[in-house]
């Protein structure tokens, strides 16, 4: 199963935010330089054979082998003098609410030198005060890393943005970033207006079937941009997105304000509640109850944890009904990095003793694993201790009538395949500390 074509979770979220809510469109532009990428121009300037990182921070559309290698590409070409890199920091189906929690792990662990955002659609459906919060996290985690490392946060489509597209607006969620890009002064890339204009002049079909393997390429023909309106074919879309980056650079390298090195001042946040303190806490075996395994992630380990090793260095695993964890803590938001799937169960999470809720880790996509995160508490108040308790239940969610109907037969050709209820689980997101 190809990975960027299965997690259409963003395409549901996307679907969620209408174009027709109230809250104010930015006008679109290919590129806003803003206060460019000065530190990354003069580090490669130099043309001294030194190694260079790029961090692409984002979704399954990053995640795919699409615009985020053909952008490296482009720098090698660009700045042959350089050894160009990547850090490869994205995880399909997932907004910039796990993003902030991940990016000192993910990105900044490994010192980059420039770092790509790319949660516009995942963040279709988001409350544009919690974009804030995130991407401002993002942001000021990033500059308080290193100030010398620059940004640029990049614009993605899927089809329920071609409404605001077509009216020369950005969606929802672009415009909610494009006021932090304002305010920190960040370059931003909008790969959706080269795709409108191509639409504009019937040169592209954003969404249809793909040509048979063995079809003859008709060049006459519309380019197919997607076969799902939300990833973009590596052949087709995903050029075009390099090519904007491309673009971008163009605008960044000749425009002289932007390229006068100096450190980035984080100066006074665009929100006071901003997510900059977001961060990941591996699980410590003193916070578990009942019975856990912990998961080898090694070469001949647990299957699940050596493909998410990358994300979750640790995984624990419990299906005992009544195992879970307990954690005290002094903040304001708690959740948890994990896994869903197949096996996934259905937890009970108490926050302060307060209303028990059902966290099911299963969805309609769960033929297959993937990461994913459960939020349990949030604008708790931050100079207070609070407690969290989770638990496998012994209930489960009925898994055959949640699935998509389209799924329902791998349900009925594999029932055992399904059959497990088990959580797995690597990290606490917490913004906070945790309390003995």
């Amino acid at each position: 199963m190809k990975s960027a074509l299965s997690l259409l979770a963003c395409f549901v979220v996307a679907s969620a935010a209408s174009a027709q809510d109230d809250y104010p469109r930015r006008e679109t532009a290919e590129i806003r330089v803003r206060g460019g990428i000065p530190n990354l121009l003069r580090k490669a300037n130099a043309a001294d054979g030194r190694e260079l990182r790029v961090a692409y921070l984002g979704g399954s559309i990053t995640a795919a082998p699409g615009w985020r290698v053909k952008s490296l590409e482009g720098f090698q070409k660009r700045f042959p003098g350089v050894k160009w890199s990547e850090i490869h920091a994205a995880i399909g189906g997932t907004g910039s609410d796990l993003g902030v929690f991940r990016v000192g792990q993910d990105a900044l662990a490994h010192k980059p030198d420039l770092l790509f955002v790319e949660f516009a659609v995942n963040d279709g459906g988001a409350d544009p005060v919690q974009i804030h919060r995130a991407m401002e996290g993002i942001v000021r985690q990033t500059w308080a890393a290193d100030p010398e490392t620059d940004i640029i946060f990049v614009y993605t489509v899927s089809e329920p943005f071609l409404a605001d597209l077509k009216a020369g607006k950005c969606s929802r969620s672009a415009s909610a970033m494009e006021e932090v890009a304002d305010h920190y002064a960040i370059p931003s890339m909008h790969f959706g207006v080269e795709v409108q204009k191509r639409l504009e002049v019937g040169s592209l079909i954003f969404k249809g079937e793909a040509p048979a393997k063995d079809a003859k390429p008709d060049r006459a023909a519309p380019m197919l941009f997607s076969t799902d309106g939300v990833h973009p074919l590596t052949e087709t879309g995903h050029v075009l997105y390099a090519e904007t980056v491309a673009r971008g650079f163009d605008e960044l390298v000749k425009d002289p304000a932007a390229t006068a090195a100096v450190p980035h001042a984080l100066g006074e946040p665009l929100r006071p509640d901003h997510w900059a303190a977001a961060k990941l806490v591996p699980l410590g075996e003193s916070m578990l109850t009942g019975e856990w395994q912990k998961l080898d992630g090694g070469e001949k380990g647990d299957e699940i944890a050596k493909r998410f090793a990358k994300f979750l260095p640790q995984m624990w695993r419990t299906s005992a009904p009544g195992a879970g964890l307990n954690l005290k803590f002094r903040g304001e938001v708690v959740g948890f990095f994990d896994v869903v799937g197949p096996d996934g169960g259905q937890l009970k999470v108490t926050v302060n003793g307060g209303e028990e809720k059902v966290a099911p880790r299963f969805d309609a996509y769960c033929v297959y694993h993937r990461l994913s995160k459960f939020q349990a508490g949030a604008d708790l108040a931050k100079d207070a201790v609070h407690t969290v308790s989770v638990t496998l239940d012994s209930a489960g969610p009925d898994k055959r009538t949640v699935l998509f109907e389209k799924n329902r037969p791998d349900f009925d050709k594999n029932p055992e395949k399904f059959a497990p209820k088990v959580w797995n689980v690597g990290a606490v997101m917490l913004i906070g500390e945790v309390v003995e």
